[in-house]
């Protein structure tokens, strides 16, 4: 019996998320669970089939915190959604679509345990805005894959000029998260994903 984070891990090599956006190379061990659900009250739920309806608006996330013992600061985190299947799974010319970028998320207070919001806090505009999926007529199924990495420092941004904050159709794609990741030191912690169907 897995427990639920290496179950996590398992399902992302079945349904290829490994390699196609997290590198096989160093392996991935996530560290929390990463909870995305939709005002629609849709979540995603490692790969199930959601709408264009259901994913229209920007969705709140919640996680299970980690302790980081050499870290005296809160830990804050980045949150990316990023469709490796542009414009299909077949063929993948524009992998990886940027849809979503977010830096200084933070856990939500303790107090919020008492009021049952779980949801983690976005405390900056988002580096990225939200584009929601829009899987083009035909093609097929698009996996739409969420990372949570954790920041290395609580002060952490993303320069003016980065790629990530350019943000028209045409830049968001061929990006890469990985990459992104390893320039700015960050670490993967959690992942999630859903479908679309392109029909």
């Amino acid at each position: 019996m897995l427990d639920p984070l290496n179950a996590v891990r398992e399902d992302l090599k079945e349904n290829g998320i490994i390699p196609d956006v997290i590198p096989v190379d160093p392996p991935f061990h996530p560290k929390a669970l990463l909870v995305v659900t939709f005002p629609t009250s849709q979540e995603a739920l490692l790969g199930n089939t959601l709408t264009k309806t259901d994913t229209a608006d920007e969705p709140t996330v919640a996680f299970t915190p980690m302790q980081v013992p050499d870290q005296t600061d809160e830990p804050t985190y980045t949150l990316v959604m990023t469709d490796p299947d542009a414009p299909s799974k077949e063929n993948p010319k524009f992998r990886e679509w940027r849809h979503w970028v977010v830096i200084g998320v933070k856990a939500p207070p303790t107090s919020a345990i008492e009021t049952d919001n779980l949801d983690a806090q976005l405390t900056k505009p988002a580096v990225t805005p939200y584009y929601p999926p829009a899987p083009p007529p035909g093609t097929g199924k698009h996996r739409y894959v969420l990372l949570l990495y954790q920041e290395p420092s609580a002060d952490f941004s993303i320069p003016a000029d980065a790629p990530e904050r350019k943000n028209g159709p045409a830049d968001r794609k061929n990006w890469n998260a990985a990459r992104f990741a390893d320039k700015h030191g960050l670490k993967l912690v959690g992942v999630n994903y859903f479908v679309v169907v392109g029909e």
